[in-house]
């Protein structure tokens, strides 16, 4: 069972009503100008429960250092519980290893808003059905598709032949399960050494007595089995736990008419959802679904946006190193689909505002860097992009000449050149980052 199905079996195709959103949104100040949404629904959160064994012994897991080489890093302290469950540094990427001295390869997601996350494929989603896609097959077809324009509130988007889905930035997990033993491994995160060093430690944490309780004597003696079912504990923690995905925003409490927008915010929101300004509900789609539950401002895409690199990673010193994410070096089953290289999923917007680094390398840390690139990549490349020695700006910087073309152009704001107007003015970006502001989880509504 993955992450998609275990809240909700049974609920269906999570449909979009985008269009008919993005509609109601237009003229939201002059329809109602003390901020209320006229139109509000019944949103359908997870329910909240006391959390089970198996979800009481993942969260001790899941704040446990000591499984660390360091004996100073769990997983709580890059995917901290006070900072939406993302870093807690202002950094581009958080520090590992057995000093806690080495740079993570990418900027730390946010863990929230996962239970309802898709498998990675590569094409349409077909929902939760169980038959195995051949991942070349599906990318030579998409090769030879022609790519739907994704703005917001038009629900072809959905059919590009991309890839879409799966955990970390490139999608090389499936589960929360597989995703939790990635950083639990790797020497530059916990560094927790070969699957038998983990199983040790195990062994003889505090908690170890629940795994015989949950699984029986035997399983302290099965190394595989031991560790699988550690991550699988952290899992259900993650599933279970509310302030995993508590869908308390602002904006969660305007759509249930619990909560009103300021002007700024309501402008912010119009502009989001505008395809001739910001466009950013293309991407981060900002409609409940039409079953009632709430939006993840994300569609689950890969794009390949041409951020710029991040000088301040160790990686990036070697001139020839590249982070392709879809195409590696991370995840390697697939670098042969080269039209792929360069993307990265696309994250929820849900708490966002409470982040400092983004994008996948950690280059911007604020939110109006990253409305400052949307804005200027195209029609004015100097003001985000960097210079080489003799002034040249060096646009597209991280990746390499060959894998340029699979930089999205097409998609507004990108559909932009040289010489025209920005999409968005000062006010439009300070708007827009009101509006985001709103998705940050806390809130206390009215009633």
């Amino acid at each position: 069972m993955n992450s998609r199905t275990l809240w909700l079996l049974g609920a269906g195709l999570l449909v979009l009503a985008g269009a008919v959103f993005a509609v109601e949104t237009q003229g939201l100040a002059e329809a109602n100008s003390a901020g209320a949404n006229p139109n509000p629904v019944h949103l359908r959160r997870p329910p909240v429960a006391p959390l089970s064994a198996m979800a009481q012994l993942g969260k001790a897991i899941f704040y446990d250092a000591s499984l660390s080489s360091s004996g100073a890093l769990s997983c709580a302290s890059c995917h901290s519980p006070d900072h939406a469950y993302g870093p807690p540094n202002d950094g581009p990427v958080m520090l590992g290893g057995a000093t806690l001295s080495r740079q993570g390869a990418r900027a730390v997601p946010s863990l929230t808003y996962l239970e309802r996350h898709p498998n990675f494929s590569i094409g349409p989603d077909k929902g939760d059905d169980d038959n195995i896609v051949d991942l070349a097959q599906m990318a030579a077809l998409g090769a030879q598709s022609a790519r739907v324009t994704k703005t917001a509130g038009a629900a072809g988007s959905a059919a590009n032949i991309v890839p879409q889905g799966g955990l970390f930035w490139d999608g090389r997990a499936d589960t929360l399960q597989d995703q939790a033993l990635f950083p639990l491994l790797d020497p530059n995160e916990m560094d927790g050494g070969s699957a038998e060093v983990v199983a040790g430690k195990l062994r003889h944490a505090p908690y170890a007595q629940r795994f015989v309780e949950l699984f029986g004597a035997r399983v302290l003696d099965n190394q595989r089995l031991l560790i699988a079912e550690a991550m699988f504990a952290v899992a259900r923690y993650q599933v279970e736990e509310v302030s995993f995905h508590p869908y308390t925003s602002k904006y969660d409490y305007w759509l249930e008419g619990r909560a009103r927008l300021s002007e700024s915010e309501l402008r912010g929101l119009q502009l989001f959802n505008d395809p001739d300004k910001a466009n950013c509900a293309g991407c981060h789609t900002s409609a409940p679904t039409r079953d009632g539950l709430p939006p993840l401002f994300t569609d689950h895409q890969y794009e390949a946006l041409g951020a710029p690199r991040n000088a301040a990673l160790e990686g990036n010193r070697d001139p020839g190193y590249f982070d392709l994410g879809v195409c590696g070096p991370h995840r390697t089953d697939i670098p042969e689909q080269t039209q792929y290289c360069g993307m990265f999923l696309t994250p929820t917007l849900r708490n966002t505002a409470t982040r400092r680094a983004f994008f996948h390398n950690g280059v911007f840390h604020s939110l109006k860097d990253v409305l400052d690139f949307y804005n200027f990549r195209d029609t004015n490349p100097e003001k985000v992009s960097p210079r080489a020695a003799d002034g040249t700006v060096q646009k597209y910087d991280d990746l390499p000449a060959k894998y340029r073309a699979n930089v999205d152009v097409s998609d507004p704001p990108f559909d932009r050149h040289p010489g025209d107007t920005p999409a968005m003015t000062e006010q439009d970006e300070a708007d827009i980052i009101a509006f985001l502001k709103t998705l940050t989880d806390g809130y206390k509504p009215e009633n």
